[in-house]
């Protein structure tokens, strides 16, 4: 499992696939709020005047020197659901992320996120 204690030393590391292809940048890391584990990895991808964020699993990423590596392939990350490089991920589109990669997803009881990013 991933551990992100000390996530900020992390941001701005690439992110590869199983196969060591790098996808992107990591920006930043989406927590489940049910279990204060890390979900998820905000990349940056794209060309500089075409960049976005796109959400990958963290579950079963291992870090290196220098890079965190996910279990997914690059194209599919690529495929994921993004937002504007400045943006947040809208609590609606928290499920077309889960969905993206065949993963369960729920709202909290009251309608609460699922994700919260740190």
């Amino acid at each position: 499992m991933f551990e992100a204690d000390n996530i900020r030393d992390w941001r701005g590391q690439d992110v590869v696939d199983s196969g060591g292809r790098k996808i992107g940048t990591l920006e930043s890391i989406y927590f489940d709020t049910t279990t204060d584990r890390p979900a998820f990895a905000a990349v940056t991808i794209g060309l500089p005047t075409r960049r976005r964020l796109v959400f990958v699993p963290v579950d079963k990423a291992t870090v290196g020197p220098g890079y965190l590596k996910v279990t997914y392939d690059k194209s599919v990350v690529k495929d994921a659901p993004g937002i504007d490089p400045d943006g947040e991920l809208a609590a609606e589109g928290e499920g077309a992320v889960f969905a993206h990669y065949d993963l369960p997803y729920e709202q909290g009881s009251r309608g609460e996120r699922r994700l919260g990013r740190r």
